[in-house]
C-alpha cells in the first residue's frame, strides 16, 4: 500500500506512552517469557526494540524529517528503535523465523502461519489502554484470534476495490464479473493482485455466481473449491494485461490507458485523481477481500515490555492517524479520525463497507469456516496453484 502524508501529531503521543508507563511502573513481572501465554503484567522497559513492517509503518524521519513517530516513542520510553521494512508477507513470515525481531506488522495473510509457526505470542490486550477504542468490527477475528486468545493490535484496514476507467465504464460497474466472466470483453488490459491471496477473489466471486460449490468463506476451500478458484483465474489469466503488486506500476497502467479495469487500493484512486485521470473505483454487489494488519509480539523477543509499549503507542489516536494516513488506509479507531481529513474517503468507521470485506486470512487446513469433515487447502497448496495458475 503506499504511504501518503499527514500533518497530524503532537502532544497525545506523550499521554499515550504516559499510560503505558503507569502499567509498568505498577508491574514486577516481564512479559513476553511465559511458554506462550499473555504476560499478565509490564515491568521495567529494555531500551531497545527490533521492528519489522511494511514500508511506512515505522517512519522515524530518515525518509521525510516531517514523518516521524518512532523518535518519540524512543523518547517516552527509553527504547531505542531499529526498523527493517520487508515487501511481501511471505518475506515478513521468513524474517521472523530469524527470531531476530520483537514486533511485526503483520497482514491476515501472514498472521496465522506466525502463531501456527510459535513464532508470535498471545497478547494481553488489558495492558494496551488505546485497545479499548479500536473498532469492534477488528477485534477478535479470524486473522488476529486464535482460540479465544488475541494476537495483536490493530493497525489500518482497507478493501481490494473495483477501479474502472470512466471513459470505457460511463456508469460503475456493479459486479466483479467485469474482471471474470466478462473479461474477454477487455482483453488485455485487465489487471490483478499479483498474489495467492488473490485466489480469494475468484473464490468469493464464486460464492455468489456459483452457489452449489458450497463455498462460504473464501479462505477455507477444500480441494474441489480451490480447483473451481483456479480455473476461473486461468480464464481470467487470458485475458490479464499485468498482474500488479507494485502501485506505482498500477498507477502508470491507469494513467496510460493500458488498463482499463481490475483491483485496486482506494489510496491508488486518490492519487489517480489528484492527477486528473479518468478513473474511479467501485465495491461490487459481490462485497471485496480486503486487509486489516496487526501488530505481533515475537514469542521469544527479549524486549517485551517496549514491544507492548509499542503496540499501544502505534494504536494512539493521533499516530494511528498519521501511520495509517501515510500508508493510505483506513485508520483502527473514530479518535485517530479526529486527526485525519480524509476518512470518509476510506470509509472509516462505516460498519455496514466493512461487514463486506473479507479481510485477508491465512487458508489453513483446518477450515476456518466451522466444516469439520473434510480438510481445506493451506497456503502452500494456494502458492502452488497460483504459480500454476500464472503458468
Amino acid at each position: 500500500m503506499m504511504r501518503m502524508r499527514t500533518a497530524a501529531r503532537g502532544a497525545t503521543v506523550g499521554l499515550a506512552i504516559a499510560s503505558v508507563a503507569l502499567l509498568t511502573a505498577c508491574g514486577t513481572s516481564q512479559a513476553g517469557s511465559t511458554g506462550g501465554e499473555a504476560a499478565e503484567e509490564l515491568g521495567e522497559m529494555e531500551g531497545q526494540l527490533s521492528v519489522l513492517a511494511w514500508p511506512g509503518y515505522a517512519e522515524d524521519g530518515s525518509n521525510d524529517p516531517e514523518v516521524d513517530w518512532v523518535t518519540p516513542f524512543e523518547e517516552d520510553t527509553g527504547c531505542e528503535v531499529t526498523v527493517k521494512t520487508f515487501g511481501t508477507s511471505d518475506e515478513a513470515v521468513n524474517l521472523m523465523k530469524t527470531g531476530e525481531y520483537d514486533v511485526v506488522s503483520a497482514s491476515g495473510d501472514a498472521s496465522l502461519r506466525l502463531v501456527a509457526a510459535g513464532d508470535v505470542q498471545p497478547v494481553n490486550m488489558e495492558l494496551t489502554p488505546n485497545y479499548e477504542n479500536i473498532y469492534d468490527f477488528l477485534k477478535d477475528k479470524a486473522w488476529n484470534t486464535v482460540d479465544g486468545e488475541n494476537y495483536g493490535m490493530p493497525h489500518g484496514y482497507g478493501a481490494n476495490v473495483l477501479m474502472y476507467s470512466t471513459d470505457v465504464f460511463p456508469e460503475a460497474p456493479t459486479s466483479w464479473s467485469v474482471v471474470f466472466d466478462g473479461s474477454d470483453e477487455y482483453a488485455g488490459k485487465v489487471t490483478a493482485y499479483d498474489s495467492p491471496i488473490y485466489i480469494a477473489d475468484a473464490a468469493m466471486y464464486l460464492m455468489e455466481h456459483e452457489p452449489d460449490l458450497g463455498i462460504e468463506n473464501p479462505y477455507a476451500l477444500d480441494e474441489e473449491q480451490l480447483a473451481a478458484a483456479v480455473d476461473l483465474l486461468k480464464q481470467q489469466r487470458e485475458n490479464i494485461g499485468e498482474y500488479w503488486s507494485d502501485y506505482l506500476k498500477e498507477i502508470q497502467a491507469f494513467t496510460t490507458g493500458d488498463t482499463v479495469v481490475g483491483t485496486s487500493w482506494q489510496v491508488i484512486q486518490n492519487v489517480l485523481e489528484s492527477e486528473g485521470v479518468s478513473t474511479a473505483v467501485t465495491l461490487p454487489e459481490e462485497g471485496a477481500t480486503g486487509w486489516s494488519d496487526t501488530w505481533m509480539i515475537a514469542s521469544d523477543t527479549e524486549s517485551p515490555n517496549c514491544a507492548y509499549a509499542w503496540l499501544d503507542h502505534i494504536a494512539s489516536p493521533e499516530i494511528n492517524a498519521e501511520a495509517t494516513a501515510y500508508f493510505g488506509e483506513a485508520p483502527s479507531s473514530d479518535e485517530a479520525c479526529e486527526y485525519r481529513e480524509d476518512c470518509e474517503a476510506y470509509h472509516a468507521g462505516d460498519a455496514e463497507y466493512a461487514s463486506q470485506i473479507w479481510y485477508w486470512t491465512t487458508p489453513i487446513e483446518e477450515c476456518i469456516d466451522g466444516r469439520t469433515d473434510v480438510k481445506c487447502t493451506d497456503y502452500s497448496a494456494w502458492t502452488a496453484a497460483w504459480q500454476e495458475i500464472k503458468g
